[in-house]
């Protein structure tokens, strides 16, 4: 299974290329919750910090400003840190 791809600070030509604004948003509170992803979900983080671990996984910190893709059918835990403000879309 792939694993969860954090691109720092994507430029600001790589977000309009992939039409990020277009995207729904998503919001959470601080919070943690078990998560599993029926599709592939790449999301860029407007507000937040979170810690995503995948089961039998590494944790992996993303937060304001990241790029983030999840693959499809990896199950995690999530704990938002602080609250998650982030537009997604699922292929």
């Amino acid at each position: 299974m792939s694993e969860i791809k954090v691109e720092h600070q994507p430029s600001q030509q790589r977000l309009n290329e992939l039409g990020v604004t277009s995207w729904g948003i998503w919001e959470k509170e601080e919070s943690s919750f078990p998560w599993t992803y029926d599709a592939t979900e790449t999301c860029y983080f407007l507000e937040g910090d979170v810690v995503v671990t995948p089961d039998g996984g590494e944790p992996v910190q993303m937060g304001k400003g990241d790029m983030v893709t999840f693959p499809a059918g990896m199950s995690c835990h999530w704990e938002i840190k602080q609250a998650v403000r982030k537009h997604f879309m699922f292929a």
